[in-house]
């Protein structure tokens, strides 16, 4: 049986990690619920539910040590929130200001990133289970009291059950990292299979496509290493760290693969050389599918195909005398070197791996985890009307006041919050976030009524109160993956909590679907108050991408081999770089034409820095695999000139004529292969990649003179002079 075979029909056992957390918060949220009930009653119980429920929004599977801060932040903020209202409740004035503040207050938190996300959703949800409360139920203290006993009692829950959960976390980061990868092979594998593309417009999408699936390894791969590389140091921590650092150097080979296919030209042969390629890279996604597989289920991988990466290219028909020879070795070698570093990770899975030492300690993979402070000048630079996160707090306050207020003139005004978290959930802080809400909210709004009334036909308070915790669960482990099937179970959550506080309320089903209706229409509304479209921050993107590329260039280039953990970080930045600039022009696509940014420049921004990395990644293995042959004098000049070209054509004033042209005619490829003569192939690489940045240097202007902000970084626009 064929590994592509194998791999189709195996289906590893055990679930992701979201629905892993998911289950693990509803469990907890059911414990809360039992506990409080068996020892306050009913009523206390639902109300130290919901403590449990702000507290579990940022009950995630990440490392123990931010997770524990995180739910007791969000608690914190949830219990607050309840506090604040239920102070002013006897004011029904006071609310609407109440909850703009809230709703401010909420949304600045995201001036830390996304991260923050979950913690600055608690206090939004606060406002609707405190409201839903009976007004005559308790004194002022006594809910969020509850509360608070419900968000310590499920920080202790989500204690014990993270740290438990700690090593099927980390193997399911490692595995989802791999799946990642091995999604991207394929997707590059399409790409080698299309024609060649002959307009911008088909140019554009397959770029767009690639950044994709780059954009989801690369957030694949960043969950990992926040939970391998701060891990306590034991042989299986080591073991996974080394397979997932063999993971993040295939991402390099692979982003290499792209080279050079453009001269092999579109007629027969060359697409018959493509197709070679194509089937290559599926065959050791293939082998990587049976290796994360081995990775969840416990399976050994099955014995990869016979046909190896040295005889892919045997039947090709090409005829002696055609220069396309040429580049069959170097083809061939790219693919030998992604089954070396598969083939790598499959021995560590089944036990035969290298035990040597990392490449890094683990004080230098900490490096590499993303930062988890709150430091308040982050807060401080972003309180400015120019600022996105501020303009989406403003916007996010207006819309929650309004909603709140329109919602009291209406027929119905029963449970007035039912509309403010329509608004809340659904406004996000992009148009196409918001778009992608707005839709999946009011579809799932009616599944979830839909369900809620066949639970009401049945009549049984005791199924009613078992449901709640699952469905909160539910919407828990989807919020990131099908944000569908978390409007549901959410929908669920909201009328089954407001009716087990007040079961003399009903469900108010249709009322509930009029305020999703109207809160998405709202939000929606509310989307175009004070926007932050993308190209207002697109020239500090475009400053961060150059100057991540060309740190990651000088890092490159260089042969100290203390550079190593430099040049490491520095290739992170650079892709992050660029898969920022990559994300707004997938996000621009929703915004108004009027204000869109100049996609085809960015394109060819992305295109190029996309090949610069791919160059710089080849030098570097080069540079490992000649030995002493390339540290000669002549090299190290060539090395440091090609540096000194990339600098100039990357720094201010983008120097578009530094560095040569591509010699990328065939007929100058270098007539040895690789394995006889290295240092050929890396002249004409190092060349190369010279030429990427003037290449560069031209989208940079372009695209700077098109967002008219030429003057924000320095840079002179193509018109000429600066602005």
């Amino acid at each position: 049986m064929s590994a592509s075979t194998a791999a189709a029909r195996y289906r590893p056992p055990g679930p992701p990690a979201h629905l892993l957390n998911g289950l693990a918060v509803g469990l907890g949220i059911g414990a809360v619920q039992l506990l409080f009930g068996a020892l306050a009653g009913h009523h206390a119980a639902q109300l130290a539910v919901a403590g449990a429920v702000y507290a579990s929004l940022a009950d995630l599977p990440v490392r123990l040590q931010r997770n524990w801060r995180s739910v007791l932040a969000a608690g914190a903020l949830g219990c607050a929130s309840a506090l604040a209202l239920g102070l002013l409740r006897p004011w029904p004035p006071a609310l609407a200001p109440a909850i703009a503040a809230i709703g401010f207050v909420a949304a600045m938190g995201m001036a830390w990133g996304a991260r923050a996300g979950p913690i600055s959703f608690a206090p939004i949800l606060s406002i609707v289970f405190t409201m839903a409360q009976p007004a005559h139920a308790d004194h002022w203290l006594a809910g969020p009291a509850w509360n608070a006993a419900g968000a310590l009692a499920y920080l202790a829950w989500s204690l014990a059950a993270s740290g438990a959960l700690q090593p099927r976390y980390r193997s399911l980061a490692l595995s989802a990292a791999l799946r990642a990868t091995a999604r991207l092979l394929r997707s590059r594998a399409d790409a080698l299979d299309a024609p060649l593309a002959t307009g911008t417009e088909a140019d554009a999408r397959a770029l767009r496509t690639w950044i994709d699936d780059e954009a989801q390894l690369a957030e694949r791969l960043q969950a990992a290493r926040d939970l391998l590389f701060a891990a306590p140091d034991t042989a299986r921590v080591r073991r996974e760290t080394a397979i997932l650092l063999h993971a993040i150097d295939l991402r390099d080979i692979l982003t290499a693969s792209r080279l050079d296919v453009e001269l092999l030209g579109d007629d027969a042969p060359g697409r018959a050389m493509r197709s070679v390629l194509a089937g290559g890279l599926r065959r050791i996604a293939a082998d990587l599918d049976l290796a994360e597989a081995s990775l969840r289920g416990g399976v050994a991988p099955a014995p990869p195909d016979a046909r190896t990466a040295a005889r892919a290219f045997d039947d090709l028909p090409l005829e002696p005398g055609d220069a396309r020879l040429r580049l069959l070795p170097a083809l061939a070698g790219r693919l030998a070197q992604l089954d070396a570093d598969v083939g790598r990770i499959r021995a560590l899975l089944d036990g035969r791996g290298d035990t040597a030492p990392l490449p890094l300690s683990r004080a230098q993979l900490g490096l590499f985890v993303a930062p988890e402070g709150w430091p308040l000048g982050v807060l401080r630079a972003n309180l400015t009307p120019r600022s996105p996160v501020f303009r989406h707090a403003v916007r996010t306050s207006l819309a929650l006041a309004a909603a709140y207020l329109l919602a009291l003139s209406l027929p119905w005004t029963s449970h007035p919050y039912w509309l403010v978290l329509g608004v809340a959930v659904v406004l996000r802080g992009n148009l196409e976030q918001t778009l992608s809400r707005r839709n999946a909210r009011v579809l799932g709004t009616v599944a979830g009524c839909l369900l809620v009334l066949a639970l009401a036909r049945l009549d049984s308070p005791t199924l009613l109160a078992s449901v709640f915790p699952v469905s909160a669960g539910v919407a828990h482990a989807f919020v990131a993956a099908q944000y569908l099937v978390t409007a549901a179970a959410g929908t669920v959550t909201a009328l089954l909590q407001a009716h087990l506080l007040d079961p003399s309320s009903g469900f108010a089903i249709f009322e509930r679907l009029a305020d999703t209706l109207l809160g998405a229409l709202l939000a929606w509304g509310f989307s175009y108050v004070l926007p932050s479209w993308e190209r207002r921050a697109l020239p500090r993107a475009i400053e961060r991408a150059l100057r991540a590329l060309r740190e990651y260039a000088a890092h490159s280039l260089a042969v100290d081999a203390d550079a190593a953990l430099a040049q490491r970080l520095a290739r992170r930045s650079a892709y992050d770089a660029l898969g920022a600039i990559a994300g707004a022009v997938k996000r621009s696509a929703y915004e108004p034409p009027a204000v869109r940014p100049p996609i085809h420049e960015l394109t060819a921004l992305l295109d190029h820095g996309q090949r610069l990395m791919a160059h710089l990644s080849m030098i570097r293995l080069m540079l490992a695999q000649g030995g002493a042959p390339l540290r000669s004098p002549d090299v190290l000049a060539a090395l440091r000139e090609t540096d000194r070209a990339l600098q100039a054509a990357l720094g201010p004033g983008l120097d578009v004529e530094a560095g040569p042209r591509a010699p990328d005619d065939l007929a100058l490829l270098p007539a040895a292969p690789p394995t006889e003569d290295l240092l050929p192939w890396l002249s004409r690489r190092l060349g190369v990649a010279a030429a990427e940045g003037p290449a560069i240097a031209r989208a940079a202007r372009a695209a700077l003179g098109r967002l008219g902000n030429a003057r924000w970084i320095g840079y002179k626009a193509e018109s000429g002079g600066s602005r």
